[in-house]
């Protein structure tokens, strides 16, 4: 049976060998993230973001085509250069949805 001596004797080893992992762990150089390339295609919720919407009428302007949005399987996505012709349209007056 072991005695609280020894059960000391383990628990201070276990810490010197927590501390030498974690030593060696942040001793190695981790390469710096690749960065991702900008995204072409948003979620209709990102969209909304960018334009400064809600969700429900991001997805209202969808769901009407006044916002181009395309499909892939099941998600729905809308192109960068979509929202920036929606928005030049909105600037120019030329959409039925008038800024309050």
């Amino acid at each position: 049976m072991a005695t609280t001596n020894d059960i000391a004797q383990l628990a201070a080893g276990l810490a010197q060998l927590a501390e030498r992992l974690a030593t060696e762990h942040a001793d190695k150089a981790r390469p710096a993230p690749r960065p991702l390339p900008p995204r072409v295609l948003l979620t209709v919720e990102e969209a909304g973001e960018r334009l400064g919407i809600g969700r429900t009428t991001a997805y209202s302007l969808v769901r009407s085509g006044e916002l181009e949005s395309v499909r892939i399987g099941r998600l729905r996505r809308i192109s960068v250069s979509a929202i920036n012709e929606f928005a030049a349209r909105l600037i120019a007056g030329d959409t039925p949805h008038q800024a309050a």
